[in-house]
């Protein structure tokens, strides 16, 4: 292995929306540097272990979860296994000999990073949300940059260290060509129909798919509004069986989607969670949105997101304890109303925040350049 080599480690993920980004980056930092290597450190089970070498990757897995914030016996595991978790990283560290590595966020990221750190290594925290987590707040301070996607992170975080470049986003959406007639060929839908599209995120959300689910009558009395709904594959096979007997023809059911690109481009109003990374390919498409955050993250992080929209009159927001009575009802009034679309697509336009993937990996560069003279 030849010694001037660029040699990256990128950590985290646990959920698509650390591992989009995260994939992102590699791809942007092999673009800027074809001889890069790159290794990601991931959670064992995670869905990071199957994601990444997908995508053409190399991955790690350490054998770190996530603390239980009711009184659980895995939160006695977590300090066996962060442990472990923490001796390994110091192997891979030692073994793959990175110039920087990149914390995404997710259970890896902490360990990795931290080796890292104490190695003199230059790391780069990449907070997705508007309320940061506590494993980054922890690691800022020995952190040499922290790239963020909203503003007033200073609350967090050292300002020197601060650099907006937004979150990255599967490059599918960041340069969107589809066109609406081609997403309409795609989903089999009448070009007569708005289009409401409904996402729970990779893996679903409880509360969204049984606002639904208790609204089928509701639904099919608006024959005009064709719904693409993205249950997630922990609900797929329930909701499918009981659609069997739905009286109308106008939902198309996946439990994922592959062509998110056809999806937003067929959209008119998008039903989603708040998680960072849906929230920033919202804002690039342009595409009013409800979010309805998840009341069962770290810190109600997604509520903090959610706000930071609608505070700028770009979303509107639906609590999850809410949705079942209101969510269907929310969704039909607003799509109906044509103004109120448009000033929410021109002004979640506004919060957009292209390039992000290449910015992020310029600073990665820099930190790894600045290293090598360094030594």
């Amino acid at each position: 292995m030849e010694k001037n080599q660029l040699k990256v480690i990128i950590s985290g993920g646990g959920t698509g929306g650390h591992i989009f980004p995260a994939i992102a980056i590699a791809n942007a930092v092999k673009e800027l540097s074809p001889e890069a290597e790159i290794l990601f450190v991931g959670a064992l089970g995670r869905m990071e272990m199957e994601r990444v070498p997908q995508a053409g990757y190399r991955i790690v897995g350490l054998p770190i979860i996530g603390i239980r914030r009711s009184l659980s016996p895995q939160n006695i595991m977590l300090v066996f296994k962060l442990i472990r978790s923490l001796r390994l990283s110091r192997k891979i560290i030692a073994d793959f000999r990175p110039d920087v590595v990149v914390g995404v966020g997710g259970y890896a990221s902490g360990p990795i990073l931290r080796a890292a750190q104490k190695r003199g290594i230059p790391t780069l925290i990449q907070e997705q949300n508007s309320f940061a987590g506590i494993t980054n707040k922890m690691l800022a301070a020995g952190a040499h940059k922290i790239c963020v996607a909203y503003d007033g992170m200073e609350r967090y975080f050292p300002k020197e260290k601060i650099i907006k470049t937004g979150n990255p986003v599967r490059q599918d959406i960041e340069t969107l060509k589809v066109t609406r007639e081609e997403a309409f060929r795609f989903f089999n839908l009448s070009p007569e129909q708005k289009v409401l599209l409904v996402l729970g995120g990779s893996l679903g959300a409880g509360t969204i798919n049984q606002s639904l689910r208790h609204k089928l009558d509701a639904i099919a009395r608006h024959p005009e509004v064709a719904v693409i709904w993205q249950t997630g594959k922990f609900y797929y096979e329930a909701i499918n069986q009981e659609l069997a007997g739905y009286s109308g023809r106008n939902i198309r059911l996946f439990d994922f989607i592959n062509r998110m690109d056809m999806a937003f481009a067929a959209a008119d109003l998008v039903i989603s969670r708040a998680g960072a990374g849906t929230i920033s390919e919202l804002c690039l498409v342009g595409k009013p949105a409800i979010l309805v955050p998840s009341p069962n993250v770290a810190e109600d992080h997604q509520t903090h997101n959610a706000e930071a929209l609608v505070k700028r009159n770009a979303a509107v927001m639906v609590a999850d304890s809410d949705a079942e009575p209101t969510l269907v009802e929310t969704a039909f009034s607003l799509i109906s109303n044509e103004e109120k679309l448009r000033e929410l697509a021109q002004n979640i336009l506004t919060m957009a925040l292209p390039n992000s993937a290449t910015l992020i990996a310029g600073e990665v560069l820099s930190l790894a350049n600045a290293n090598s003279k360094s030594l």
